[in-house]
């Protein structure tokens, strides 16, 4: 079992940037997939940017490519993604997901087995 711990959420106004942490309990090294999704509400939860923690490949969404991004630092056991650039549409609630994995770019939000809480991002205009 693995529990993962987001912070650093807020508010912003367009253009601004923010940065958001994911903590896991244990270390995310091996051949996991971990994930930043995104839920609105009353839409549907999106992923936004994926990253194979085995051999750093990542994967981002049209919608934030180039104005986010996602890492990892293995010592910290943490998973991070810097917001900039950040717009309206950004406005959601922000969860951490992770799940052993032999690839990452194709999964979809049921295939992760670990979750976060979430953690509110709210861009004014």
């Amino acid at each position: 079992q693995v529990q993962l711990v987001e912070s650093g959420g807020g508010s912003v106004q367009t253009g601004g940037s923010l940065g958001l942490s994911c903590t896991a309990s244990r270390t995310m090294s091996g051949r996991y997939c971990m994930a930043w999704f995104r839920q609105a509400p009353g839409k549907e939860r999106e992923a936004v940017a994926r990253i194979y923690t085995f051999r750093g490949n990542t994967y981002y969404a049209d919608s934030v490519n180039r104005r986010f991004t996602i890492s990892q630092d293995n010592a910290k056991n943490t998973l991070y993604l810097q917001m900039n650039s950040l717009i309206p549409e950004d406005t959601a609630m922000y969860y951490c997901a992770a799940t052993p994995a032999a690839g990452c770019q194709w999964l979809r939000a049921a295939d992760y087995n670990y979750w976060g809480q979430g953690t509110q991002v709210t861009v004014s205009s």
